[in-house]
């Protein structure tokens, strides 16, 4: 074979197998991207739901008390209501230790200190069959303000509440202070007939991820309570970075690349679904440009799903690939 010959072949090899290297960088880096994307979906779903799911009991917890709630205002002493499945008798008392009100927790009510606590201990009972919580919230309101006044604001402080997925055995860990206040007024109690009430949170937290990551997250949602067949709760983003408005969330996620998530369409959690979430999307904006859409109340061939209360929802990811093809990731949550 002539040397020009081995040449050309030797030149075309070297060329072939840059080709071959290139693809399979380019593959790894999708797959690579695929499963960070996949991750932080996971990581939102979770952090956020667990969020809302402490606000929602310390709204139990503060509409439980009379003379913190002010429902002797209204000659109001005693009543029903469902919070985590659990039905409870409302008692127009002072200081208690409720058991009952949220299924895996004590709730113990201190009404000699200014400002009056409640404590909530999470015992690690599982409620749904879903995951455990442990761990300590606590609730300030100054002695003269009443939960259901228009503009009440109550401090929160989250001490160490492990939340364990059982089906996979995820773990968080939740830490920081929240603000909520009751921008219009008015009591849970008397939702079926007063119409809309509206919360709003702001939040500074730290999240702890596996192998002891330790993130920081902003939160600014503000939440709309109705009434249709039992509570229906309707969350929007309410914080603006000057770009982009109806931001959630933000901060860094748990690869150490800053985020925001928006609320593209209100997440709406019902009490005949069980308390959960039924529909809404996040839109992830990150900093290295790995954005998504996560689209919530889905069965597991991505189609919206009915009511159920119990079994399986999904959420779809949506990302766009390095070739700017997109995929969809379909989890449960």
């Amino acid at each position: 074979m002539k040397p020009r010959m081995h040449w050309r072949i030797a030149i075309f090899t070297i060329a072939l197998t840059g080709v071959f290297i290139s693809c399979s960088k380019d593959s790894n880096k999708s797959s690579s991207n695929q499963t960070t994307v996949q991750t932080q979906a996971d990581d939102q779903a979770m952090v956020s739901n667990e969020s809302d799911n402490l606000a929602n009991d310390a709204n139990a917890s503060l509409t439980s008390q009379s003379s913190i709630n002010g429902e002797s205002a209204r000659s109001l002493h005693s009543g029903n209501t469902v919070v985590n499945s659990v039905e409870t008798q409302i008692l127009g008392v002072d200081s208690v230790s409720n058991t009952s009100l949220i299924c895996d927790a004590t709730v113990v009510t201190d009404t000699t200190v200014n400002p009056r606590t409640i404590t909530i201990t999470y015992n690690g009972t599982n409620c749904w069959g879903n995951r455990t919580r442990t761990g300590t919230v606590i609730i300030s309101i100054p002695t003269g303000i009443h939960w259901m006044d228009a503009g009440a604001v109550v401090t929160i402080t989250v001490q160490n509440v492990t939340i364990t997925r059982l089906k996979d055995g995820k773990t968080i860990t939740i830490n920081g202070t929240r603000t909520m206040t009751n921008v219009s007024g008015g009591s849970m109690t008397d939702l079926a007939g007063d119409g809309t009430i509206i919360h709003s949170i702001s939040d500074n937290l730290s999240i702890t991820f596996s192998s002891n990551l330790v993130r920081t997250w902003q939160v600014s949602k503000q939440r709309a309570f109705t009434y249709n067949n039992g509570i229906v709760m309707t969350t929007t983003g309410t914080h603006s970075d000057g770009t982009y408005n109806n931001i959630a969330e933000w901060g860094t996620n748990r690869f150490g690349t800053a985020f925001e998530s928006l609320i593209t369409v209100p997440k709406v959690f019902r009490q005949d679904c069980d308390y959960r979430l039924v529909s809404g999307q996040n839109q992830i904006l990150r900093s290295d440009s790995l954005n998504s859409t996560i689209t919530y109340g889905l069965d597991i061939t991505g189609n919206p799903t009915s009511c159920p209360g119990s079994g399986t929802y999904y959420l779809e990811v949506i990302w766009t690939f390095p070739n700017g093809k997109t995929a969809p990731i379909i989890l449960p949550y």
